[in-house]
C-alpha cells in the first residue's frame, strides 16, 4: 500500500469501508474528487449526500460525477447543517463521512472552513453514523486550519472509547506544514 498524500491515505480507507448500495456523505465536496470516489463505490442503489458553501464547487462536482448511476444530492449548504438535509431514514445508517478542510483548491482562499462550524459538523456526523461507519478529516495547517486542527483533536479526544476509535496520521517527512488526518471508526 503506498500513501503520497493525506488525501490518498483517506481514500484508500474510503474504498475499503464503503460497500455498494450504502449511503455515504462528502461533508466538503470542494473540487468534487471525494464525491466522485464515493459515487464510484456505492454505486447504483447507493447515496452520496454532498455539501458545499459554493456554487462553483456543485458545478464542479456536478460535471464530475455526471457518469455515476449512484443517487448524488449535493447541496448548497454548509457541513455543519448536515444532520438537517439527510433523509431521516438514513440517520444512524451511514457508512462514511469524509471531511477535506480548509478552502477550495483553485478558488478564494478567503472561503474556508472554520473551526466551530466544523466542530458542530463533526458531532452531527458522529450522530448519523452506521454502527462500524467511519468519519475521515483531512485538516490542513494554514492559520484558521490550525486553529481547527486544535479544536478537533480536543474534541476527540473527548469522546468516548467504547463508543468511539479516534486516531491521528502525520506525514512526518512532509515538506511545510504537512496536513493531519484524523479517522473516527464508531463502535457502536
Amino acid at each position: 500500500m503506498i500513501f503520497e498524500n493525506a488525501v490518498t491515505f483517506v481514500h484508500r480507507i474510503l474504498r475499503d469501508v464503503i460497500p455498494q448500495r450504502s449511503v455515504v456523505i462528502d461533508a466538503t465536496m470542494g473540487n468534487g474528487w471525494d464525491t466522485a470516489l464515493m459515487a464510484g463505490l456505492v454505486g447504483e442503489g447507493g447515496i452520496v449526500y454532498g455539501f458545499d458553501i459554493q456554487q462553483v464547487a456543485l458545478e464542479v462536482t456536478s460535471t464530475r460525477i455526471s457518469e455515476t448511476s449512484a443517487d448524488v444530492r449535493l447541496l448548497l449548504c454548509s457541513h455543519e447543517e448536515m444532520a438537517l438535509h439527510i433523509e431521516p431514514e438514513h440517520h444512524g445508517k451511514v457508512c462514511a463521512v469524509t471531511f477535506n478542510l480548509g478552502y477550495l483548491p483553485g478558488g478564494d482562499k478567503d472561503v474556508t472552513t472554520h473551526a466551530e462550524t466544523t466542530r458542530r459538523a463533526i458531532e452531527a456526523a458522529r450522530t448519523l453514523l452506521a454502527p462500524g461507519g467511519v468519519i475521515t478529516i483531512v485538516c490542513y495547517r494554514h492559520a484558521e486550519g490550525q486553529k481547527e486542527l486544535e479544536t478537533i483533536r480536543s474534541l476527540l479526544a473527548t469522546w468516548p472509547q467504547d463508543a468511539t476509535a479516534c486516531t491521528e496520521t502525520m506525514f512526518l517527512n512532509q515538506v511545510g506544514n504537512p496536513p493531519v488526518v484524523f479517522v473516527v471508526v464508531a463502535r457502536s
